[in-house]
């Protein structure tokens, strides 16, 4: 028994030794170093594994120096190994135009492993793009001209049977001795002049209230000297609007972005790679290279891909000009309208007024943006006054809202619909 009882003990401490051996396993393996969010966080604004940017290709690097350890020296502070009068140091330095690399001295060893770990990975296959012309045996679902047929001879079968009706309809008064009415030309039936009257007067007043654009802009789609994707940038790749447009929380103006915080990411992003997840098309259905409009962005910026540094004159000026873009949404001059207290105070979002600026290849004036549009906002949209200081002047509002007395308010209880709001 005792035999028993001292065998089952020692298999019991093989189970324990077993289990906390799995914990610290795992516990290691979750605890271990994300080399591609390392790469991402600290790397990817100058490196790319695969390509040279700012800086050189890693990938394969640690093939490349003199060892690991002189590697992990040169991450954590290059400029100290150029002082040291390394020369491998000395030569990545001067081949990259005497542009030290950033020092990275809280990074452990396990971390630059993950690091080169990732970006010593294969590059990843390139995706076959789908055939274009799809299925040559496939249907057309645009049924367009046969409705138009369709239109046109049930048209014709109307015109024959009411020729035929009149036709049976005079035979049978000459049959029985009752005179035939006169027929009255199309042009001078009363009834028809009157049906022709109505459409016009309604036509003209839906023209007049609707359709008159009464020099608004509402779908314009002006030709841009780039072709920039919104989708692209805002959609796909998430960037967020206040990334270019800094002005839209701080002032009256939302900022169209110069070419330098373009090159911000295009100092890297040489090429469009995403073709094949999403083809760029203008409005006319023509294809358009996203490669050819980054070379358009360098010539503007006065960048030189190839040398990865500006062009300059003799003094040193960079050879840029500014990019001509076309205004879209504009205002008379006449009108007020702040994008700060719309955005800080408001707390609108963008689609708000741009409509889905983020699925828009090449944007265009979502809204007419006149003053009955403005006014039925106002009249329709609740501010938010939660946590916002900026209405904390409304001490009558909010003690309705605690009292149950209110449930909201609308933007026109607080002079949204005073004139002097929007012209003065």
């Amino acid at each position: 028994m005792l035999s028993y009882l001292s065998r089952m003990a020692k298999d019991f401490k093989g189970y324990i030794l077993l289990i906390v051996f799995l914990f610290f396993q795992t516990l290691n393996a979750v605890a271990a170093p994300d080399g591609k969010a390392l790469f991402q966080a600290n790397c990817a604004a100058c490196h790319n594994p695969y390509k040279d940017a700012t800086g050189p290709a890693l990938n394969g690097v640690d093939s490349r120096v003199p060892s690991k350890e002189w590697l992990y020296k040169w991450i954590k502070n290059s400029a100290s190994l150029i002082g040291s009068g390394d020369k491998y140091a000395n030569d990545i330095y001067n081949k990259w135009n005497k542009t030290a690399m950033t020092a990275f001295p809280s990074l452990t060893n396990e971390e630059m492993d993950a690091i080169i770990t990732y970006v010593n990975l294969p590059p990843p296959a390139p995706k076959v793009a789908p055939n274009p012309q799809g299925d040559p045996n496939a249907q057309s679902s645009d049924n367009t001209l046969l409705y138009a047929i369709l239109t046109i001879i049930l048209l014709v079968v109307v015109i024959v049977l009411t020729s035929v009706n009149k036709v049976l309809s005079r035979s049978a008064n000459a049959r029985e001795g009752v005179p035939s009415p006169k027929d009255v030309p199309f042009f001078r039936n009363k009834v028809v002049i009157a049906l022709i009257a109505i459409i016009i007067i309604v036509g003209f007043g839906i023209w007049l209230t609707k359709g008159s654009e009464l020099g608004r802009q509402k779908n314009y789609m002006p030709k841009q000297p780039i072709f920039y994707s919104h989708k692209v940038h805002a959609g796909i790749n998430q960037i967020n609007c206040l990334y270019c447009h800094a002005g839209a929380e701080k002032s009256r103006h939302a900022m169209i972005p110069s070419s330098n915080v373009c090159m911000n990411c295009h100092k890297q992003i040489n090429e469009y790679t995403g073709v094949d997840q999403h083809p760029l098309v203008d409005l006319e259905g023509n294809k358009v290279d996203g490669n050819k409009e980054i070379q358009k962005l360098y010539e503007y910026a006065g960048w030189d891909p190839v040398k990865k540094d500006y062009k300059r004159d003799t003094t040193g000026t960079i050879l840029a000009k500014p990019i001509e873009w076309v205004k879209i949404h504009n205002l008379p001059d006449h009108v007020y309208f702040n994008h700060s207290l719309h955005v800080v105070s408001g707390k609108l979002a963008c689609q708000r007024c741009h409509g889905n600026i983020e699925e828009m290849d090449e944007v265009y004036q979502f809204a007419d943006l006149s003053m009955g549009w403005c006014v039925n906002c106002h009249r329709n949209t609740s501010v938010q006054f939660a946590d916002n200081n900026y209405y904390s002047i409304f001490q009558k509002y909010h003690d309705e809202i605690k009292e149950g007395k209110r449930a909201d308010v609308k933007v026109s209880d607080i002079g949204g619909l005073e004139c002097q709001k929007c012209h003065y």
